[in-house]
């Protein structure tokens, strides 16, 4: 369903009279920053894939199209989104994951969500219909806006579609685990940062370490053997971590640290994954209906906020969308 035209008079009709708009979706992120406006611009209806050519691995697709959707399409074609964005139940949204830069377990290997991106059609907040990029691996046409826009929290512009390139499924894939202490999983993870591995991604929790090894039979099968898994496990995890639904995410608040790759800060009931690049910590306390929090907001450098402010001055001057939002891209 095209929503495109009511969007843009939505804006419109609220830049001319002074009122801001809270860009929303199905509501999936409540715990990740905090959108606030006069009223709400839902996309949730704005769905729908508009172009999917699996030999050239790109999808295009309305904002509100959910991720479950695009990922049926896909897996029919034996293919994925790289960033392996999460679901949150089946309530994400290629915009949602898109405006906030949210990636799965397969990050440090398979790249982000501006890694992604080709091309995004946008509505700034002057109520202009902005194109940028394209939908094509080799795209050279001035200033990568869409890589800008990503991330930005819907603060620069509501996404209307977007263009993403796509990776063939590996032919294997297998979970191993293992039982480490913190030295030993460190030097693990070491080891497949410095060494050319099939791994795609790391977890390290309560003294087990687990990975994810997708590639060829004989590639998969030696990394075992130098790095000695041999136990199977539960694929599961990988969907669980990145959706926030393992029982460690129901403790309490969580905090997520990025932390310099290869520094492998491992705190006493933490859960470690990117390969020591990415902590998740608890602080214990029940909170059922917060759930997960992503951590402090980060304070901006005054060169990088001037920077910002420059480009919410020329996207959205008059403050309609996202006002007062308090998330960081990531």
């Amino acid at each position: 369903m095209d929503c495109s035209d009511d969007v843009v008079t939505r804006v419109q009709e609220a830049n001319a009279n002074g009122r801001t708009l809270a860009i929303v979706g199905h509501g999936s992120k409540p715990f990740f920053g905090d959108p606030t406006g006069d009223s709400p611009l839902t996309m949730a209806e704005h769905t729908g894939i508009l172009d999917y050519r699996p030999d050239e691995l790109v999808i295009t697709a309305r904002a509100g199209t959910p991720l479950v959707e695009i990922e049926a399409e896909l897996e029919a074609a034996g293919q994925l989104l790289p960033f392996d964005p999460p679901r949150f139940g089946g309530r994400g949204t290629l915009g949602g994951a898109l405006a906030t830069a949210l990636a799965g377990p397969a990050r440090p290997w398979r790249g982000g969500a501006r890694d992604a991106v080709l091309g995004v059609d946008v509505v700034n907040g002057l109520g202009e219909r902005l194109s940028f990029g394209g939908s094509v691996m080799k795209n050279v046409a001035g200033y990568d806006v869409s890589r800008l826009m990503t991330g930005a929290f819907g603060t620069l512009g509501v996404l209307l579609s977007a263009s993403v390139r796509l990776l063939p499924k590996p032919v294997v894939e297998e979970t191993v685990d293992r039982s480490l202490d913190h030295d030993a999983a460190a030097l693990i993870m070491r080891r497949i940062l410095r060494e050319p591995m099939p791994v795609t991604a790391t977890c390290y929790h309560e003294g087990i370490l687990t990975l994810r090894l997708s590639g060829t039979r004989s590639a998969v099968d030696e990394a075992k053997r130098q790095l000695e898994f041999t136990d199977a496990a539960d694929p599961a995890i990988w969907r669980g971590l990145r959706d926030h639904t393992l029982e460690f995410f129901a403790a309490g608040p969580i905090h997520r640290m990025s932390v310099p790759r290869g520094s492998f800060t491992m705190p006493s009931g933490s859960l470690v994954e990117w390969c020591g690049a990415q902590v998740w910590q608890t602080d214990g306390t029940p909170d059922a209906v917060q759930g997960t929090r992503f951590g402090a907001v980060e304070t901006l450098g005054a060169a990088r906020a001037k920077y910002e402010r420059r480009l919410k001055d020329a996207f959205d001057p008059d403050g309609v969308l996202n006002p007062g939002f308090r998330g960081i891209g990531t």
